[in-house]
């Protein structure tokens, strides 16, 4: 059941029709190791990776807690900065984001802040759940989750996001399972709150 592209390869056509598979997208700077974390995911091993100019795309699978089994359609969309703004098509209607960010690289925190700030004060992301994947945490000047949430404002964001800093290695593949784990139990979460606001009938 895998998402054709179909002829006319519109991002409509590759949306899972069922409930069974999520739509999370992947974003995050340029150089952060998003491609890297998505193909470690999908084949459980390094594959050596190129920037990306447009969009990769994989369904991966769960292998932990309540995520084990489930299915994840992820977008991995670009980091340079002309690619950024086309970054809002593919967050509409989607399930999760996953911000993916170089937890060395101090130059460019403001930079990265900035980006999931604006990304998560778009009104067609209130509410979306955010994994923040703090990689790089192989490397000896790694920021460590807590100091990142400080860094990236991510306090500031209000009630209305719920998020999780997860530490990771893209790499070698430490802690993206469990990122997803965290991510599934958000939307979770997420889905539970709206269906008692629906109860409601606010």
């Amino acid at each position: 059941m895998g998402a054709n592209m179909g002829k006319s390869g519109s991002l409509l056509d590759a949306l899972p029709t069922g409930q069974g598979t999520l739509h999370v997208v992947m974003l995050g700077l340029d150089s952060a190791g998003k491609t890297t974390a998505l193909y470690r995911l999908k084949f459980d091993q390094y594959l050596n990776t190129v920037p990306t100019i447009g969009f990769n795309c994989e369904k991966v699978k769960g292998t932990l807690g309540r995520a084990k089994g489930v299915g994840f359609l992820v977008w991995d969309v670009g980091g340079q900065e002309k690619l950024r703004p086309l970054w809002k098509s593919y967050t509409r209607c989607t399930d999760g984001i996953i911000f993916v960010l170089d937890s060395v690289d101090m130059e460019r925190m403001e930079e990265a802040k900035m980006e999931l700030v604006r990304t998560a004060k778009s009104p067609d992301n209130a509410g979306v759940p955010i994994l923040v994947l703090a990689n790089k945490q192989d490397l000896p000047l790694a920021r460590q989750p807590r100091e990142l949430e400080k860094l990236l404002g991510l306090h500031e964001l209000g009630h209305s996001h719920v998020w999780y800093v997860q530490p990771a290695c893209a790499i070698t593949g430490e802690g993206l399972q469990e990122g997803l784990e965290a991510l599934y139990e958000m939307i979770l979460k997420r889905r539970k709150l709206a269906k008692q606001c629906k109860k409601k009938g606010r």
